[in-house]
């Protein structure tokens, strides 16, 4: 019973019946969908499919620009294997958030969750950015050098003019993702030192409480 019909008046009890009706109650699983910690790994859901998407939309715009028609042999041959790079690194990716998606309810205890879960979310988003960085960059840069000699024919697809560099995107990738990795592990770590505290302060004043209680 809820405390609106506690007191048993007849103005009570007809709220009580109406918060019974599909009417008033029909959005009761949505609410307790963003009440709960559960709503966070709706994000790593979607990041799991965007790592999925990422080939799929390298292929459409490669395929809807019409350059590879004017490519010779090996600038056919130095996209595939590119493409490859792409999905292997993506579908790396998309391990990386499935898997942290159970970290989630790991935080569920704690009395602070809104913190320690975006700072999860914030690291994982490093590690992604810094993963498909480093392998794109590596991969796409040695194909570039030793397939095509040059950087001019990748770097005019759509995309892949960042990663088309040669010589420098094989050594500036993983350095650069490892960067990454690094700085935005940092920033999550800021964010789960300030619910350390505010979870070690809560447990303190619980613990003074019940000694004055004593």
């Amino acid at each position: 019973m809820s405390d609106v019909g506690k007191c048993g008046c007849k103005a009570c009890r007809v709220v009580e019946r109406l918060d019974k009706t599909p009417f008033f109650g029909f959005s009761k699983p949505y609410l307790n969908l963003i009440g709960k910690e559960r709503i966070f790994s709706v994000v790593y859901f979607i990041m799991a499919a965007v790592s999925l998407i990422i080939p799929l939309v390298v292929i459409f715009l490669v395929v809807d620009s019409g350059m590879l028609a004017f490519f010779g042999g090996r600038g056919v041959v130095a996209f595939i294997l590119s493409w490859l790079v792409i999905a292997f690194a993506c579908w790396i990716g998309f391990q990386l958030w499935w898997n942290r998606r159970h970290e989630v309810a790991a935080v569920a205890e704690s009395e602070f969750t809104a913190i320690p879960i975006c700072a999860g979310i914030l690291r994982t988003f490093g590690e992604w950015v810094g993963t498909l960085t480093g392998i794109i960059g590596f991969g796409v840069g040695i194909i570039a050098v030793f397939i095509l000699g040059d950087t001019g024919i990748l770097a005019e697809i759509p995309g892949f003019g960042a990663w088309a560099a040669g010589p420098v995107v094989i050594f500036a990738g993983p350095v650069i993702g490892f960067l990454y990795i690094v700085l935005f592990r940092l920033l999550a770590e800021l964010l789960k030192v300030v619910a350390a505290l505010a979870n070690n302060t809560k447990a303190i004043a619980s613990n003074l409480k019940a000694g004055d209680g004593r």
